[in-house]
């Protein structure tokens, strides 16, 4: 049974969509802010939160879990513990916001940008 199972799928398996998610948070961390799909966007903000979230601790476990997560990238890895989340030491949540953009005009899709506060 599917119960309480909501994840979108993106016409993709589970690798597939893992490496997306990957390599959006993987974007969003080196440049700040990202253009995608309002779908993707709303995919992705909970699995950086949880990311951010974890890179509060600065442990050296929080740290391998992080660096897994992000496909054992380091660079990435050290940017997000020692640049984002120190800068949301004292915030309770909310690391991101989604901004909704016009329909892309090719097809149709709805575009958002997805920024750290």
């Amino acid at each position: 049974m599917r119960h309480y199972n909501s994840n979108r799928k993106f016409s993709r398996n589970k690798d597939e969509r893992t490496a997306l998610l990957r390599s959006l948070a993987l974007s969003l961390i080196e440049k700040n802010r990202i253009r995608t799909t309002e779908a993707r966007a709303k995919e992705l903000r909970p699995f950086i939160e949880k990311l951010v979230t974890k890179g509060r601790d600065g442990t050296l476990s929080s740290r391998r879990l992080i660096a897994s997560r992000l496909g054992g990238n380091k660079e990435v890895t050290k940017k997000l513990i020692d640049d984002i989340a120190v800068r949301y030491k004292e915030r309770a949540g909310g690391y991101t916001r989604i901004t909704k953009m016009p329909s892309r005009i090719s097809d149709g899709s709805k575009m958002a940008i997805l920024e750290f506060v």
